[in-house]
């Protein structure tokens, strides 16, 4: 870390100070806890003044700094909001009180979230294993806060808060594009659609299955559940699968999980998986040419409208259920427009996609940690 201001141990700034509560029978405590990484803190559900007999709770106070003792090496770090003053944390908690006459519980929320600041938290709790890593109050004490003057800190962090409203906003409209493109995409094919097609009849099982030789590594790729489509996975070495064969996926390969299948991990291949291999859990089809367009199955097959017809033709619940069979896939019956609709449909799609793409989401997530690190001098 580059130092742009003078440095000042934590407990000096914001003191430890804990508000141990004495239990009541009959009444409730809501409690709350801060999540890893720095992703706020969030609610458990309230204890019993009953149960209290084995536990110690403590109050918050709005703008205290919520320390989780055995998570604070990855992050559990977070400033109670106004909201959630008053409420209860548990003995697995340290709260900091900040001097606002020196620093901001916005500020100190802020650097706690940055890798730097995380990385003294770890160095402080000390152990391997998850259970064995416990911030001590010295420790905690111990870190090290850049201190600007007042007025920056609490520029930086209106600017901080702006971007965060303007990328929260951002994610929500890319949430309703995303809906409305799946709403369209089912509404145009149940209209466009005439009498029930059975899918069989416009896609056909078609495996490319390649036997495993001594010697052969297998890129590979998964399936993501509810439409999110084909990823890459490491390569398998022939000597570490158990498996005789792979499917070698082709571009217009429609790709089902027979394990998870149910819940929409299905997905459309294309060039960019073109000759990689999946598991033979991984069934492939062709589509029939003169009866479905892969493109348009690409966009079908990622609604929820899909996925629920999908859901409806295994039976069971969790890891007893049923897998889902070429034979099942194939009886499915839905609306179906001609190749000459589908491929105008596609051309609308395909701009709705593109709109929605115009942001990606992990840009998004990738733009404030980079305004953390500028913020705080991070290398």
């Amino acid at each position: 870390m580059t130092v742009r201001w003078p440095m000042m141990p934590l407990g000096e700034i914001a003191p430890i100070v804990r508000r141990p509560v004495a239990a009541e029978i009959g009444s409730d405590y809501p409690i709350i806890a801060a999540r890893s990484f720095g992703r706020g803190t969030f609610h458990q559900p309230p204890l019993e003044g009953d149960d209290l007999t084995w536990q110690r709770l403590f109050q918050v106070r709005a703008g205290d700094l919520l320390v989780s003792n055995i998570k604070a090496w990855e992050g559990a770090v977070a400033v109670v909001s106004d909201a959630d003053d008053g409420m209860y944390c548990s003995h697995r908690y340290l709260t900091c009180v900040a001097d606002r006459q020196r620093v901001l519980p916005a500020w100190l929320g802020a650097f706690f979230r940055t890798p730097v600041a995380v990385a003294q938290l770890a160095a402080a709790s000390p152990g391997s294993a998850d259970r064995n890593r416990t911030l001590s109050m010295d420790g905690l004490r111990g870190v090290s806060v850049p201190l600007p003057p007042l007025d920056e800190q609490q520029r930086i962090v209106e600017r901080l808060d702006a971007v965060e409203a303007r990328i929260g906003r951002i994610k929500r409209l890319h949430s309703e594009i995303g809906s409305d493109l799946s709403d369209f995409v089912t509404s145009a094919n149940a209209h466009f659609g005439t009498a029930p097609t059975r899918l069989g009849d416009a896609l056909v099982l078609d495996e490319d299955r390649v036997a495993i030789a001594a010697g052969e590594s297998y890129p590979q790729v998964g399936i993501r559940g509810f439409g999110g489509g084909l990823f890459p996975k490491p390569p398998v070495e022939a000597g570490a699968t158990t498996y005789r064969h792979f499917n070698r996926l082709h571009a217009g390969h429609f790709v089902m999980s027979q394990v998870k299948g149910w819940e929409g991990a299905v997905a459309v291949c294309d060039a960019t998986f073109e000759g990689m291999y999946a598991s033979p859990e991984y069934r492939t089809f062709r589509c029939v040419a003169d009866r479905l367009r892969p493109t348009f199955l690409s966009h079908l097959c990622a609604t929820p409208w899909f996925h629920d017809q999908l859901a409806l033709l295994t039976r069971g619940q969790g890891a007893r259920r049923e897998r889902l069979r070429p034979e099942l896939l194939l009886d499915l019956l839905i609306p179906l427009p001609g190749v000459e609709a589908q491929a105008r449909l596609e051309r609308s799609f395909d701009r709705l996609l593109l709109i929605r793409r115009g942001q990606n989401a992990d840009d998004l997530d990738r733009l404030v940690p980079a305004l953390l690190a500028e913020a705080f001098g991070s290398d």
